[in-house]
């Protein structure tokens, strides 16, 4: 699979057009001596609770396994996650428009899931013997996946409910059933060629992820949503591998990482800085499939920096 970018490459007195093609991301196969075994998914429920909010009472609370039990029931057209915890028991429903299934996605207007009308999606989440009448809020799924017989194997979501009123005081949450983290946020300073002083965050309800091989022996890493679309390559030194928990550098020096964060059409010709691996997992067949990575890059020789957190699958 190659992923193309076409992208401004900044030159002296000049900005000329470049097409990048990051045909060696199918590439090089990154077998690395001494991979982890994987990555841990979370099963975890979380609330916040404004004063005045029937259903939590305005209380906070967090519940993760295994000291939680935590399950999944119903399917991607009606979820329904139960948490037991002791002196506490909760009851997420989450549910598409009738007809529909989950998808990645913000749901608004939510109505009471059993009894959601129209094209409406569904929300209830109640516990410790309270559950509202009537019911509006909103919920965004990040992630969500299912085995062949339909059921859930994957959710990472979080809601907004307000019980009896649109504007009684809210109930928020967040979800994980075996979810695995999938993130790519980033901050550009001002001056900075390929940010262009912005910043944002993707997060799996807006944006499509990308984590492949890339040439000699690294990884590449692409992201797009929100009108935008970016690329990210980290290599290790010749003759070496990728490895957790090591920070590399970037310097114009031959025998030097490499790292090419590129952005919205707007590439660099040359780039220093340091990137830090603090989790690469590979499959048996050396494919990538969990990377976190931290890294700071500057472009050009510029002193403006573009500082950012990749999260795919770890």
């Amino acid at each position: 699979m190659r992923i193309r970018l076409t992208r401004w490459r900044r030159s002296v007195g000049s900005a000329a057009v470049a097409l990048c093609t990051a045909a060696a991301l199918g590439g090089a196969s990154a077998t690395p001596a001494a991979a982890a075994a994987g990555p841990t998914p979370v099963t975890s429920y979380a609330y916040t609770s404004v004063a005045g909010d029937y259903i939590g009472q305005g209380r906070a609370g967090t519940y993760r396994e295994p000291a939680a039990e935590i399950t999944m029931a119903g399917d991607a057209g009606y979820a329904r996650v139960s948490v037991r915890a002791p002196g506490e028991w909760w009851e997420i429903d989450l549910a598409a428009p009738k007809g529909e299934r989950l998808r990645p996605g913000v749901y608004r207007n939510a109505e009471r899931a059993v009894a959601r009308t129209g094209r409406s999606p569904g929300l209830d989440v109640w516990g410790n013997g309270r559950q509202c009448n009537e019911l509006y809020g909103q919920f965004t799924v990040d992630q969500v996946a299912t085995d062949d017989t339909g059921a859930i194997t994957l959710l990472d979501a979080s809601y907004t409910q307000k019980c009896e009123s649109a504007t009684a005081p809210p109930l928020k949450g967040t979800v994980k059933y075996r979810a695995l983290p999938l993130s790519y946020a980033y901050k550009s300073e001002p001056g900075d060629w390929i940010g262009q002083g912005k910043s944002a965050t993707h997060l799996g309800a807006t944006s499509t992820f990308t984590l492949q091989n890339a040439p000699e022996d690294g990884v590449g890493f692409a992201v797009e949503g929100k009108r935008e679309e970016w690329t990210a390559e980290f290599r290790p030194p010749p003759g070496e591998r990728l490895a957790s928990g090591r920070t590399y550098q970037v310097t114009d020096a031959q025998g030097s990482a490499r790292m090419d964060v590129s952005g919205n059409h707007h590439g660099c010709n040359t780039t220093t800085g340091e990137f830090t691996v603090d989790r690469l997992y590979f499959a048996d067949g050396g494919t990538p499939t969990g990377l976190a990575v931290r890294f700071k890059q500057f472009c050009d020789g510029s002193t403006a920096a573009l500082t950012g957190t990749i999260h795919h699958g770890a």
